[in-house]
C-alpha cells in the first residue's frame, strides 16, 4: 500500500468522461440496450480519489441497474484500464508465446485480441463462437489492456526495440516470489463492474490465443461495487484501511509526464504508453487483526475511520510530519507506511495505483489467502516504483503484515488508433 491513491470507483450512471461517453448519434448495441433496460509494499497505500478522467461522482448513489450502461472506449491516445475509475471485478493474466512462435504469430494474436477487445468494450458479442455469458448485459465499464514483458522481445527477435525501462526489477529483501506466477511474454488486464462481463472477456481472450501462446498465470480480483455506499468515497482494502488518498490526479500539471511516456519518447513505439508493475501482495490478516485499532493506525499513519492523517484534519489534509504529542513523540510514527511512501520523501517518485483485492480461499492451516493485486502505472519504473519500494524495504512498519509473492513488469504501449491494433508499431515497425 502506498500513500499514493487508487482511482476512485465511479458511481454508476455518472458521466465517464469525454473519452468514455458515446456520441449522440452513436448506435446502441443489443447488449447496451438490454443492459440499460435491466439495469509491501506499495500496494496498500492510502491514496485519494483520482477517478481517472471521469467526471466527479454524483452526491447520491445511483441504483445498480445503471451499471451496465457505462462504456469505456477502446481506441484512443492511451489504452483503457489505466486512468479509468476502479472496477468491481478484475482479471490479470500473463501468457508465454508457444515454442516456435515469433513476431508473426505475436502480431496476429494482438490483432485478434484488439478486435475482440473493441467489440466487447462496445457491448457487442466477441465475433465468433461467442459463449453468450454476457448476452443480456451492457458494456459495464469493461476495459481490456495489453502489455509486453521483457522476455517477449527475445522470442520475437525485437531485442533492439526493448525499452531500458523494462529491465528486470531489482530484488527486494521482503520478496518471496513464486517465479511461476511472475513475469511473462504478454500481459492482459481485464476490468468490469459486472463479474459475468469480466469473465466473458477473459474467456474470449483465452480462446483467441489458440496455439500461439499458453497461460503462464492468472489472478482474479475485486473492489467495492459502484453504488454500494450511500456516497462516493475512497475504496477500502482487506485490512479495513481507506486505500488511495494521494494518487496523482489528471488535473495536475505533471500528471502526464509522471504516468505516460512522451509522444517523442524512446522507444518511439511506446509513445503515450506506460509501464505497469504487477505484484501479488498477500496480507497476513490473522496477525493484522490481532492488533488494536490504534496500533493499526500507527502502522499506516492514518485513521482507519476516515483515512485522515494521524496529525489531524480530513483525508486530504496534508500530513504534518513534525507534529508531536504531549510526550514529545511523533504523532505519525517514523516507520508509518504513509510517511515512508510520500512522494516528497522519495524525491518526488510517484505512480498511479490501480489495484484489486483478492481472496483465493483458505490454506490448509486455516489462514486466508487474501491481499492485494497491486498494479501501478508510471512513465518509468526506475523513477516511480523502484525508489519507493527500496525505501519501504528498509523499514516499513507494514512489512511484517504483508508478503510479496509474485511480480511482473510490462511495457504497455499507447492506445490503438481506428483501424490499428495494440502494439502494431512494435510488431510491424
Amino acid at each position: 500500500m502506498v500513500d499514493q491513491s487508487i482511482p476512485e470507483a465511479r458511481t454508476p450512471g455518472t458521466a465517464p468522461g469525454e473519452t468514455d461517453a458515446p456520441s449522440p448519434g452513436e448506435g446502441i448495441s443489443r447488449r447496451r440496450m438490454l443492459g440499460t433496460a435491466g439495469a509491501t509494499g506499495l500496494v496498500l497505500g492510502t491514496a485519494g480519489a483520482a477517478g481517472g478522467y471521469a467526471a466527479a461522482p454524483s452526491e447520491a448513489a445511483t441504483p445498480l441497474t445503471s451499471l451496465g450502461t457505462d462504456r469505456a472506449m477502446f481506441h484512443g491516445k492511451h489504452q483503457p484500464g489505466i486512468t479509468d475509475a476502479l472496477q468491481a471485478r478484475g482479471h490479470v493474466v500473463a501468457f508465454d508465446l508457444a515454442a516456435g512462435a515469433g513476431r508473426k504469430e505475436a502480431a496476429a494474436l494482438l490483432r485478434r485480441w484488439s478486435e475482440t477487445a473493441r467489440r466487447l468494450m462496445a457491448g457487442e458479442p466477441s465475433g465468433h463462437d461467442d459463449t453468450d455469458v454476457a448476452r443480456d448485459a451492457g458494456p459495464s465499464s469493461l476495459t481490456i489492456t495489453f502489455g509486453f514483458g521483457h522476455s517477449c522481445f527475445a522470442r520475437t527477435g525485437l531485442e533492439k526495440q526493448r525499452p531500458a525501462s523494462l529491465d528486470p526489477l531489482p530484488e527486494f529483501s521482503s520478496d518471496h516470489l513464486d517465479k511461476n506466477r511472475s513475469n511473462g511474454d504478454l500481459w492482459v488486464q481485464i476490468g468490469s463492474n459486472d463479474s459475468l462481463v469480466a469473465f466473458h472477456a477473459l474467456r474470449a481472450i483465452q480462446k483467441d490465443t489458440g496455439s500461439a501462446a499458453r497461460v503462464r498465470w492468472q489472478m482474479n480480483g475485486f473492489n467495492r461495487s459502484p453504488g454500494a455506499t450511500a456516497h462516493p468515497m475512497t475504496a477500502r482494502n482487506l485490512m479495513g484501511q481507506i486505500d488511495g488518498t494521494r494518487n496523482p490526479k489528471p488535473a495536475e500539471s505533471d500528471f502526464g509526464q509522471r504516468i505516460f511516456v512522451p509522444e517523442k519518447g524512446e522507444p518511439a513505439w511506446m509513445a503515450n504508453g506506460s509501464y505497469a508493475v504487477v505484484r501479488r501482495i498477500r496480507m497476513l490478516l490473522d496477525d493484522w487483526e490481532k492488533l488494536s485499532g490504534k496500533a493499526q493506525e500507527d502502522v499506516i499513519g492514518r485513521r482507519k475511520s476516515d483515512g485522515a492523517a494521524l496529525s489531524g484534519g480530513t483525508e486530504t489534509t496534508a500530513m504534518d510530519l513534525e507534529k508531536t504529542d504531549a510526550k514529545g513523540n511523533l504523532v505519525v510514527p517514523i516507520n508509518a507506511h504513509a510517511r515512508i511512501t510520500r512522494p516528497d520523501q522519495n524525491g518526488g517518485a510517484a505512480m498511479l495505483r490501480r489495484p484489486f483485492s483478492f481472496h483465493d480461499g483458505i490454506d490448509t492451516d486455516g489462514v486466508p489467502d487474501a491481499g492485494l493485486l497491486f498494479i501501478c502505472w508510471q512513465a518509468d519504473p526506475l523513477r516511480g516504483f523502484v525508489p519507493v519500494q527500496r525505501k519501504l524495504d528498509r523499514g516499513d512498519a507494514l512489512s511484517q503484515f504483508i508478503r510479496h509473492e509474485s511480480s511482473g513488469l510490462f511495457a504497455v504501449p499507447g492506445g490503438a488508433a481506428e483501424g490499428e491494433y495494440v502494439g502494431q508499431k512494435l510488431l510491424e515497425g
